[in-house]
């Protein structure tokens, strides 16, 4: 029950068309001796950053937030070699992480989440972070009642950052929502989803190793066409395909 992280690659987006044998990042210390799991990958510059949820100690549900990077061309060319891994706030139970796809004020952003909300902190070498804040929490009316988590990084769009997060209510079912994001101050939300876009339904989605859940760690837009990439039931990777237009008021 030691979880790793493995690649597969698709030339249209919907089709495998290559999955390795082999993980292409594995725990190496004690602080992700029992896993590295829900990778969620943003490109800057020349490097792909990726952060991932390192578990110290299952049983205890103890994990925090890993960040590592690699070049793209590296990247690219099937060559694995992450740069030092950081935990940035040691001992913290921290997940659902990503780097912001853009500097703000010459700052990397992090999106994360403390139980039950979404918030945000600001680095300049991703070690010391400053100005922590929760900017988005459950609503007690809605099917996001018990607690909201990140998804992939942000798209850019014409009016802002296309966000997909998921909401948990006290039922414990996971759906996904959309959040748009100001272009200029991503802390501030300038739209969200009174419903769910997506929730479990499929038997695939309601029935595995975690029933209810539909959870995204990745989403791409492609002719105005928003691919997200999600898990169903911790037991498959599925995709879901929207119009841009179909998401966004």
């Amino acid at each position: 029950m030691v979880s790793r992280i493995g690649y597969a690659s698709s030339i249209d987006g919907g089709h495998i068309d290559e999955r390795l044998d082999e993980p292409v990042f594995n725990p190496a210390n004690l602080e992700e001796r029992y896993g590295c799991e829900d990778p969620r990958l943003t490109l800057l510059d020349d490097k792909c950053f990726m952060t991932y949820t390192a578990y110290t100690e299952k049983l205890l549900n103890a994990y925090q937030i890993g960040i590592t990077s690699i070049g793209t061309e590296d990247f690219a060319e099937k060559r694995w070699n992450w740069s030092k891994r950081i935990f940035p706030f040691p001992s913290v139970r921290d997940k659902n992480a990503f780097i912001f796809p853009k500097r703000v004020d010459e700052k990397h952003l992090l999106f994360h989440r403390i139980d039950p909300d979404i918030c945000v902190a600001y680095s300049e070498d991703f070690k010391n972070w400053t100005n922590f804040k929760a900017i988005i929490q459950p609503r007690l009316d809605k099917w996001d009642n018990f607690k909201v988590g990140c998804g992939g990084p942000p798209i850019k769009v014409d009016d802002g950052w296309l966000f997909i997060y998921h909401g948990v209510d006290f039922d414990r079912i996971y759906r996904l929502g959309v959040i748009l994001l100001d272009e200029r101050y991503p802390e501030k939300i300038l739209y969200r989803s009174e419903n769910p876009i997506l929730e479990p339904k499929e038997d695939y989605e309601k029935y595995g190793n975690v029933s209810n859940v539909v959870y995204s760690c990745g989403n791409v837009l492609v002719d105005d066409k928003v691919y997200i990439y999600y898990g169903a039931a911790d037991a498959a990777v599925c995709l879901a395909i929207y119009e841009l237009n179909e998401i966004l008021p």
